[in-house]
């Protein structure tokens, strides 16, 4: 009787503990699952949508090829993907929101915060090794509230949660929040030309105010076909043809400086009922065709030439049109110098002056 007695209190003291266990560890992972806002594998990350109480909204989605667009319409800036892909995969956990601040920053997040979904290709079976029945799925969504009071963490809160967290990104002096921007220029590619040589058909360079120095190149096959004045149809003589591929591989990879879109109607409408300074169409051998127009910026802060006299135009940036003239963006010389070239530039012994005609190129 007696060993039967110990026996159900041993069973009974067995499951008492096996139920703090299992309640313990359901406590532990709940709160960890509202806590985890760290990607463990960014690699498998598909689709990545982000929006505000504001109706701004992107959407990133990776393709097979690996390359990642904006809203299915534009690529995407790879820096800008890889910096919020490696925040997802780094960022930590600081503490949970103080009690006294809780229902503050709560409301904070409910109507400033940016809500982020994260897609990632996972499998239906996935055990001891085995992967079977991959698919997409929505793994994370959480939402990215504004700076703490140090200006060295963010607030942070997973959905169906009601503990926000205080979360950083070690080795940042500063917080993240920008990184999960809802503006789509944050995420647009900056790309104008990224074409090899082997890829171009033909390239015209027009210049409206200066004719003369107008011309075309033609190629087949990635050689030098032919080099023509348009103003008269006719080929340059003494061509000097290593300056003619310099200029050809100046295409490989040009980007602009950024969007102005937003400009002020009238200032913009100022600049583009203006003759354009250069016209450049590129065709490449799937015959799509690339044209960007770009126009002279007023020089606003009156910079000077080597004898001291104001110069009429900014020296060191253009405004340009492109993407189908979708797109009005700042471009800078630096950048655009090895592809606007005159004409008269690809004679042999032609040297460029120190300084620019003026509207000349």
């Amino acid at each position: 009787m007696k060993k039967n007695k110990y026996i159900l209190l041993f069973v009974i003291l067995l499951g008492v503990v096996a139920l703090i266990l299992i309640f313990s560890n359901s406590t532990t992972t709940f709160r960890r699952s509202m806590s985890d806002f760290a990607l463990t594998d960014t690699s498998t990350v598909t689709k990545i949508f982000m929006s505000d109480k504001n109706n701004n909204s992107v959407k990133l989605s990776r393709k097979e090829t690996g390359i990642w667009m904006l809203d299915d319409s534009y690529v995407a800036l790879k820096f800008n993907v890889d910096l919020m892909l490696k925040t997802m995969s780094d960022i930590q956990v600081k503490a949970p929101v103080a009690l006294a601040a809780h229902n503050t920053i709560v409301k904070h997040l409910a109507v400033n915060g940016v809500k982020v979904e994260i897609y990632q290709m996972v499998y239906r079976v996935d055990l001891l090794g085995i992967r079977l029945f991959r698919h997409e799925k929505l793994t994370k969504v959480y939402y990215i509230g504004g700076a703490t009071p140090d200006n060295q963490a963010c607030y942070a809160l997973m959905e169906n949660s009601e503990e926000p967290f205080v979360i950083y990104l070690p080795g940042l002096r500063g917080f993240v929040t920008p990184r999960f921007s809802t503006i789509e220029r944050y995420w647009r590619d900056l790309t104008v030309f990224k074409t090899n040589i082997e890829e171009i058909r033909s390239v015209k360079l027009e210049v409206p105010g200066n004719p003369e120095y107008s011309f075309e190149v033609q190629l087949d096959k990635g050689r030098l076909k032919n080099f023509i004045s348009l103003i008269d149809n006719k080929p340059l003589k003494d061509l000097d043809t290593l300056k003619v591929l310099n200029f050809l591989s100046g295409f490989r990879n040009v980007n602009f400086e950024t969007f102005l879109n937003d400009m002020d109607k009238h200032t913009k409408d100022s600049v583009l009922n203006t003759s354009p300074f250069i016209i450049i169409t590129l065709t490449d051998t799937l015959n799509k065709t690339k044209v960007v127009k770009t126009y002279h910026k007023g020089n606003l802060f009156g910079q000077k030439d080597f004898q001291g006299r104001v110069l009429p135009y900014d020296p060191d940036r253009l405004y340009a049109l492109v993407n189908d003239g979708k797109d009005f963006v700042l471009i800078q010389y630096f950048a655009f110098n090895k592809i606007l070239r005159p004409k008269p530039y690809f004679a042999k012994g032609f040297k460029m002056p120190q300084e620019k005609p003026e509207g000349a190129y």
